[in-house]
């Protein structure tokens, strides 16, 4: 999947949590992203078996997708804690690196930061 595939499904699943429901326009509001790039990557989530949405618009992620997006929030937590708290990186730009680098990451460095936090 594409890291821009992986930031709708976390952003998803990030405002189901904050709000209980999501709609693209709020998806879009929360990435400042277009309606129209919004429409496009639902449409493809959508197809990929990642979400689904309703007659009124609302977006659920289906299993797959529930997976998926947990998997790159943990990424995500893990790499900006790991920024924050082992490197003395501020908090902002922690989250703002972790943007980036969740998408990227070996398994086996992932890991390493994972462990690294947990002792």
């Amino acid at each position: 999947m594409y890291e821009s595939g992986e930031n709708y499904l976390e952003t998803i699943l990030v405002l189901k949590e904050r709000n209980g429901r999501v709609r693209s326009v709020d998806v879009a509001t929360e990435l400042e992203y277009s309606k129209p790039s919004v429409s496009r990557a639902i449409g493809i989530l959508k197809k990929e078996g990642l979400i689904k949405v309703d007659e009124n618009g609302w977006i659920e992620l289906t299993e797959a997708g529930k997976r998926r997006a947990a998997e790159v929030f943990d990424r995500h937590n893990v790499i900006a804690g790991y920024l924050n708290v082992v490197l003395g990186v501020d908090e902002k730009t922690a989250q703002e690196d972790a943007c980036r680098i969740e998408h990227i990451i070996s398994e086996q460095t992932f890991a390493k930061m994972k462990s690294r936090l947990e002792t």
